[in-house]
Protein backbone atom coordinates (compact mmCIF):
# COMPACT_ATOMS: atom_id res chain seq x y z
CA UNK A 1 0.00 0.00 0.00
CA UNK A 2 1.31 3.44 -0.96
CA UNK A 3 0.71 6.67 0.94
CA UNK A 4 -0.82 9.75 -0.70
CA UNK A 5 -2.32 13.10 0.14
CA UNK A 6 -4.23 15.77 -1.76
CA UNK A 7 -3.36 19.46 -1.89
CA UNK A 8 -6.10 21.81 -0.78
CA UNK A 9 -7.73 24.14 -3.29
CA UNK A 10 -6.74 27.31 -1.49
CA UNK A 11 -3.51 28.68 -0.10
CA UNK A 12 -0.11 29.64 -1.48
CA UNK A 13 1.03 27.04 -4.04
CA UNK A 14 4.68 27.84 -3.35
CA UNK A 15 4.24 27.20 0.36
CA UNK A 16 2.39 23.98 -0.47
CA UNK A 17 5.29 22.89 -2.66
CA UNK A 18 7.69 23.41 0.25
CA UNK A 19 5.45 21.18 2.38
CA UNK A 20 5.29 18.47 -0.27
CA UNK A 21 9.08 18.44 -0.53
CA UNK A 22 9.21 17.75 3.21
CA UNK A 23 6.47 15.12 3.00
CA UNK A 24 8.42 13.42 0.23
CA UNK A 25 11.32 12.99 2.64
CA UNK A 26 8.86 11.52 5.15
CA UNK A 27 7.94 8.80 2.68
CA UNK A 28 4.96 10.25 0.80
CA UNK A 29 4.48 8.27 -2.40
CA UNK A 30 1.83 10.28 -4.29
CA UNK A 31 0.52 13.84 -4.16
CA UNK A 32 -2.77 14.66 -5.86
CA UNK A 33 -3.65 18.10 -7.19
CA UNK A 34 -7.31 19.02 -7.47
CA UNK A 35 -8.79 21.46 -9.96
CA UNK A 36 -12.61 21.93 -9.85
CA UNK A 37 -12.95 25.70 -10.30
CA UNK A 38 -9.83 26.77 -8.41
CA UNK A 39 -6.33 27.02 -9.85
CA UNK A 40 -5.76 24.79 -12.85
CA UNK A 41 -4.04 21.57 -11.78
CA UNK A 42 -1.26 21.30 -14.42
CA UNK A 43 0.33 24.61 -13.43
CA UNK A 44 0.63 23.50 -9.80
CA UNK A 45 1.75 20.00 -10.86
CA UNK A 46 4.55 21.44 -12.99
CA UNK A 47 5.77 23.56 -10.08
CA UNK A 48 5.67 20.54 -7.78
CA UNK A 49 7.69 18.56 -10.31
CA UNK A 50 10.44 21.17 -10.11
CA UNK A 51 10.48 21.12 -6.30
CA UNK A 52 10.44 17.35 -5.76
CA UNK A 53 12.43 14.31 -6.85
CA UNK A 54 10.59 11.05 -6.20
CA UNK A 55 6.95 11.63 -5.29
CA UNK A 56 4.40 10.78 -7.98
CA UNK A 57 2.29 13.77 -9.04
CA UNK A 58 -1.29 13.15 -10.09
CA UNK A 59 -4.24 15.24 -11.19
CA UNK A 60 -7.33 14.49 -9.15
CA UNK A 61 -8.96 15.36 -11.29
CA UNK A 62 -8.82 17.01 -14.72
CA UNK A 63 -12.44 17.41 -15.89
CA UNK A 64 -12.82 15.77 -19.29
CA UNK A 65 -15.05 18.51 -20.69
CA UNK A 66 -12.67 21.43 -20.17
CA UNK A 67 -9.99 20.27 -22.63
CA UNK A 68 -9.84 18.45 -25.94
CA UNK A 69 -8.53 14.86 -25.87
CA UNK A 70 -5.36 15.95 -27.67
CA UNK A 71 -4.69 18.73 -25.16
CA UNK A 72 -5.21 16.32 -22.25
CA UNK A 73 -2.67 13.97 -23.84
CA UNK A 74 -0.21 16.81 -24.50
CA UNK A 75 -0.56 18.13 -20.95
CA UNK A 76 0.04 14.71 -19.41
CA UNK A 77 3.05 14.15 -21.67
CA UNK A 78 4.49 17.53 -20.73
CA UNK A 79 4.00 16.93 -17.02
CA UNK A 80 5.57 13.50 -17.34
CA UNK A 81 8.57 15.06 -19.09
CA UNK A 82 9.22 17.82 -16.54
CA UNK A 83 8.77 15.36 -13.65
CA UNK A 84 11.03 12.70 -15.14
CA UNK A 85 8.28 10.13 -15.57
CA UNK A 86 6.35 10.79 -12.34
CA UNK A 87 2.98 11.96 -13.71
CA UNK A 88 -0.38 10.30 -13.16
CA UNK A 89 -3.27 11.48 -15.31
CA UNK A 90 -6.38 11.55 -13.15
CA UNK A 91 -9.55 12.16 -15.16
CA UNK A 92 -13.19 12.61 -14.23
CA UNK A 93 -16.46 13.87 -15.59
CA UNK A 94 -17.01 16.23 -12.64
CA UNK A 95 -20.71 17.17 -12.59
CA UNK A 96 -23.26 19.31 -14.42
CA UNK A 97 -22.93 22.21 -11.98
CA UNK A 98 -19.23 22.73 -12.69
CA UNK A 99 -19.18 21.62 -16.33
CA UNK A 100 -22.23 23.60 -17.46
CA UNK A 101 -21.98 26.44 -14.95
CA UNK A 102 -18.25 27.10 -15.05
CA UNK A 103 -17.11 25.75 -18.43
CA UNK A 104 -20.31 26.38 -20.38
CA UNK A 105 -20.20 22.93 -21.98
CA UNK A 106 -23.10 20.48 -22.17
CA UNK A 107 -22.70 17.57 -19.74
CA UNK A 108 -23.42 14.67 -22.06
CA UNK A 109 -22.20 11.09 -22.52
CA UNK A 110 -19.58 11.23 -19.73
CA UNK A 111 -18.71 7.52 -19.82
CA UNK A 112 -18.32 7.30 -23.59
CA UNK A 113 -16.24 10.46 -23.64
CA UNK A 114 -13.95 9.22 -20.88
CA UNK A 115 -13.38 5.93 -22.70
CA UNK A 116 -12.53 7.69 -25.97
CA UNK A 117 -10.23 10.19 -24.27
CA UNK A 118 -8.24 7.42 -22.57
CA UNK A 119 -7.87 5.59 -25.88
CA UNK A 120 -6.80 8.75 -27.72
CA UNK A 121 -4.30 9.69 -25.01
CA UNK A 122 -2.61 6.31 -25.15
CA UNK A 123 -2.35 6.49 -28.92
CA UNK A 124 -0.92 10.00 -28.72
CA UNK A 125 1.76 8.86 -26.23
CA UNK A 126 2.66 6.01 -28.61
CA UNK A 127 3.11 8.69 -31.31
CA UNK A 128 0.45 7.25 -33.56
CA UNK A 129 -1.20 9.36 -36.24
CA UNK A 130 -4.54 10.19 -34.64
CA UNK A 131 -7.87 9.63 -36.30
CA UNK A 132 -11.16 9.09 -34.52
CA UNK A 133 -14.74 8.62 -35.65
CA UNK A 134 -16.83 8.65 -32.51
CA UNK A 135 -17.97 11.28 -30.04
CA UNK A 136 -14.75 13.02 -31.00
CA UNK A 137 -14.07 13.28 -34.75
CA UNK A 138 -10.44 13.70 -35.69
CA UNK A 139 -9.83 15.34 -38.02
CA UNK A 140 -13.12 17.14 -38.52
CA UNK A 141 -14.80 15.98 -41.72
CA UNK A 142 -15.13 18.36 -44.67
CA UNK A 143 -12.56 20.74 -43.23
CA UNK A 144 -8.88 21.60 -43.61
CA UNK A 145 -7.62 19.44 -40.80
CA UNK A 146 -5.37 16.45 -41.39
CA UNK A 147 -4.38 13.53 -39.15
CA UNK A 148 -1.41 14.41 -36.94
CA UNK A 149 0.83 12.87 -34.32
CA UNK A 150 2.51 14.52 -31.35
CA UNK A 151 5.68 16.35 -32.35
CA UNK A 152 7.69 15.51 -29.24
CA UNK A 153 8.69 12.09 -27.95
CA UNK A 154 6.91 11.45 -24.63
CA UNK A 155 9.05 10.14 -21.78
CA UNK A 156 6.62 7.23 -21.41
CA UNK A 157 4.06 5.81 -23.78
CA UNK A 158 2.09 4.34 -20.88
CA UNK A 159 1.42 7.22 -18.47
CA UNK A 160 -0.92 5.84 -15.79
CA UNK A 161 -4.54 6.91 -16.17
CA UNK A 162 -6.81 6.97 -13.13
CA UNK A 163 -10.53 7.76 -13.26
CA UNK A 164 -12.77 9.29 -10.60
CA UNK A 165 -16.02 7.36 -10.85
CA UNK A 166 -19.03 6.61 -8.65
CA UNK A 167 -21.84 5.23 -10.80
CA UNK A 168 -21.87 1.50 -11.57
CA UNK A 169 -21.46 1.92 -15.33
CA UNK A 170 -18.61 4.37 -14.92
CA UNK A 171 -16.84 2.16 -12.38
CA UNK A 172 -17.25 -0.82 -14.72
CA UNK A 173 -15.65 1.15 -17.55
CA UNK A 174 -12.87 2.32 -15.23
CA UNK A 175 -12.08 -1.23 -14.13
CA UNK A 176 -11.95 -2.27 -17.77
CA UNK A 177 -9.73 0.38 -19.34
CA UNK A 178 -8.02 2.52 -16.67
CA UNK A 179 -4.98 1.90 -14.49
CA UNK A 180 -6.55 3.24 -11.32
CA UNK A 181 -9.86 4.21 -9.72
CA UNK A 182 -10.45 7.25 -7.49
CA UNK A 183 -13.74 6.93 -5.58
CA UNK A 184 -15.04 9.63 -3.23
CA UNK A 185 -16.74 9.20 0.15
CA UNK A 186 -15.31 5.69 0.26
CA UNK A 187 -16.42 3.41 3.11
CA UNK A 188 -14.32 0.22 2.96
CA UNK A 189 -16.79 -1.98 4.81
CA UNK A 190 -19.57 -1.15 2.36
CA UNK A 191 -17.68 -0.57 -0.88
CA UNK A 192 -18.11 -4.12 -2.14
CA UNK A 193 -21.89 -3.98 -1.79
CA UNK A 194 -21.98 -0.78 -3.84
CA UNK A 195 -19.27 -1.36 -6.46
CA UNK A 196 -18.16 -4.98 -6.18
CA UNK A 197 -20.15 -6.26 -9.14
CA UNK A 198 -19.11 -3.39 -11.41
CA UNK A 199 -15.44 -3.82 -10.48
CA UNK A 200 -15.59 -7.55 -11.11
CA UNK A 201 -17.31 -7.18 -14.48
CA UNK A 202 -14.86 -4.54 -15.66
CA UNK A 203 -11.91 -6.47 -14.27
CA UNK A 204 -12.79 -9.55 -16.29
CA UNK A 205 -12.48 -7.51 -19.49
CA UNK A 206 -9.27 -5.65 -18.70
CA UNK A 207 -5.95 -6.68 -20.19
CA UNK A 208 -3.77 -4.36 -18.11
CA UNK A 209 -2.32 -4.78 -14.60
CA UNK A 210 -4.65 -5.08 -11.57
CA UNK A 211 -6.61 -1.91 -10.88
CA UNK A 212 -5.12 0.52 -8.36
CA UNK A 213 -7.68 1.93 -5.92
CA UNK A 214 -7.11 5.33 -4.31
CA UNK A 215 -9.13 6.00 -1.16
CA UNK A 216 -8.78 7.03 2.46
CA UNK A 217 -9.83 10.00 4.52
CA UNK A 218 -8.79 12.39 7.27
CA UNK A 219 -6.26 10.97 9.73
CA UNK A 220 -5.35 11.84 13.31
CA UNK A 221 -3.73 9.62 15.92
CA UNK A 222 -4.38 10.08 19.64
CA UNK A 223 -6.59 9.25 22.59
CA UNK A 224 -8.60 12.48 22.36
CA UNK A 225 -8.96 13.22 18.66
CA UNK A 226 -12.34 11.74 17.66
CA UNK A 227 -13.90 15.22 17.71
CA UNK A 228 -11.83 15.95 14.60
CA UNK A 229 -14.16 13.73 12.59
CA UNK A 230 -16.65 16.61 12.72
CA UNK A 231 -14.36 18.67 10.48
CA UNK A 232 -15.58 16.60 7.52
CA UNK A 233 -19.24 17.51 8.08
CA UNK A 234 -19.36 20.66 5.91
CA UNK A 235 -17.60 18.94 2.98
CA UNK A 236 -19.84 15.88 3.09
CA UNK A 237 -22.92 18.10 3.37
CA UNK A 238 -21.74 20.15 0.38
CA UNK A 239 -21.35 17.10 -1.84
CA UNK A 240 -24.33 15.06 -0.66
CA UNK A 241 -26.58 18.07 -0.41
CA UNK A 242 -25.39 20.64 -2.89
CA UNK A 243 -23.41 19.03 -5.72
CA UNK A 244 -26.36 18.51 -8.02
CA UNK A 245 -30.12 18.71 -8.05
CA UNK A 246 -32.52 16.22 -6.56
CA UNK A 247 -32.41 13.05 -8.59
CA UNK A 248 -29.04 13.93 -10.13
CA UNK A 249 -26.46 13.95 -7.39
CA UNK A 250 -23.91 11.13 -7.56
CA UNK A 251 -22.68 11.65 -3.98
CA UNK A 252 -26.20 11.52 -2.58
CA UNK A 253 -26.72 8.27 -4.45
CA UNK A 254 -23.57 6.66 -3.01
CA UNK A 255 -24.37 7.60 0.57
CA UNK A 256 -27.90 6.28 0.07
CA UNK A 257 -26.53 2.99 -1.22
CA UNK A 258 -24.35 2.74 1.89
CA UNK A 259 -27.58 2.49 3.87
CA UNK A 260 -28.03 6.16 4.80
CA UNK A 261 -30.85 6.95 2.39
CA UNK A 262 -33.05 8.86 4.86
CA UNK A 263 -30.05 10.80 6.16
CA UNK A 264 -28.92 11.66 2.63
CA UNK A 265 -32.40 12.94 1.77
CA UNK A 266 -32.42 15.07 4.91
CA UNK A 267 -28.98 16.53 4.20
CA UNK A 268 -30.02 17.40 0.65
CA UNK A 269 -33.30 18.93 1.75
CA UNK A 270 -31.58 21.16 4.30
CA UNK A 271 -28.70 22.13 2.04
CA UNK A 272 -30.83 23.07 -0.94
CA UNK A 273 -33.02 25.15 1.37
CA UNK A 274 -29.95 27.14 2.39
CA UNK A 275 -29.55 25.58 5.85
CA UNK A 276 -25.92 24.53 5.46
CA UNK A 277 -25.07 24.27 9.16
CA UNK A 278 -28.09 22.10 9.80
CA UNK A 279 -27.20 19.94 6.80
CA UNK A 280 -23.70 19.44 8.20
CA UNK A 281 -25.14 18.50 11.58
CA UNK A 282 -27.33 15.90 9.87
CA UNK A 283 -24.34 13.93 8.52
CA UNK A 284 -24.49 10.62 10.42
CA UNK A 285 -21.73 9.94 12.95
CA UNK A 286 -21.30 6.42 11.58
CA UNK A 287 -20.51 7.75 8.11
CA UNK A 288 -17.92 10.13 9.58
CA UNK A 289 -16.29 7.29 11.49
CA UNK A 290 -16.22 4.76 8.65
CA UNK A 291 -14.79 7.25 6.18
CA UNK A 292 -11.89 8.34 8.37
CA UNK A 293 -8.79 7.14 10.20
CA UNK A 294 -9.12 9.13 13.42
CA UNK A 295 -8.52 7.68 16.86
CA UNK A 296 -5.90 5.90 18.98
CA UNK A 297 -3.06 4.23 17.12
CA UNK A 298 -4.55 0.76 17.49
CA UNK A 299 -7.81 2.00 16.01
CA UNK A 300 -5.98 3.65 13.10
CA UNK A 301 -4.19 0.36 12.45
CA UNK A 302 -7.59 -1.33 12.24
CA UNK A 303 -8.85 1.29 9.79
CA UNK A 304 -5.77 0.84 7.60
CA UNK A 305 -6.46 -2.90 7.60
CA UNK A 306 -10.08 -2.28 6.60
CA UNK A 307 -9.05 -0.11 3.65
CA UNK A 308 -6.40 -2.62 2.61
CA UNK A 309 -8.79 -5.58 2.80
CA UNK A 310 -11.32 -3.72 0.65
CA UNK A 311 -8.75 -3.47 -2.15
CA UNK A 312 -7.29 -0.01 -1.57
CA UNK A 313 -3.70 0.16 -2.83
CA UNK A 314 -3.07 3.91 -2.43
CA UNK A 315 -4.16 5.23 0.98
CA UNK A 316 -5.03 8.88 0.41
CA UNK A 317 -5.08 10.79 3.70
CA UNK A 318 -5.61 14.32 4.97
CA UNK A 319 -3.39 14.78 8.04
CA UNK A 320 -5.13 16.61 10.89
CA UNK A 321 -2.17 17.46 13.08
CA UNK A 322 -0.15 20.56 13.96
CA UNK A 323 2.82 18.62 12.57
CA UNK A 324 1.58 16.91 9.38
CA UNK A 325 5.13 15.85 8.52
CA UNK A 326 5.38 13.82 11.72
CA UNK A 327 1.95 12.29 11.18
CA UNK A 328 2.64 11.32 7.56
CA UNK A 329 5.93 9.77 8.61
CA UNK A 330 4.10 7.67 11.23
CA UNK A 331 1.41 6.69 8.71
CA UNK A 332 4.12 5.52 6.34
CA UNK A 333 5.42 3.23 9.07
CA UNK A 334 1.93 1.91 9.86
CA UNK A 335 1.08 0.96 6.28
CA UNK A 336 4.46 -0.65 5.58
Amino acid sequence: MRLATTLMYSGDPREAADQVAGWERAGLDVVWVAEAYGFDAPTIMGYLAARTETVLIGSAILPIYSRTPALIAQTAAGLDAVSGGRAILGLGASGPQVVEGWHGVAYDKPIGRTREIIDICRRVWRREVITQDGLYRLPLPDGLGKPLKILTHPVRDDIPVYVAALGAANVRMTAEVADGWIPFLYVPERASAVWGEALAEGGRRREREPLEIVAGGPVAIGDDVTHLRDLARPTIALYVGGMGAKGRNFYHDVVSRYGFEAEADRIQELYLAGHKKEAAAAVPDELLELGSLIGPEGYVRDRIAAFRESGVTVLNVTPLDPDPLRLLSRMKELIS
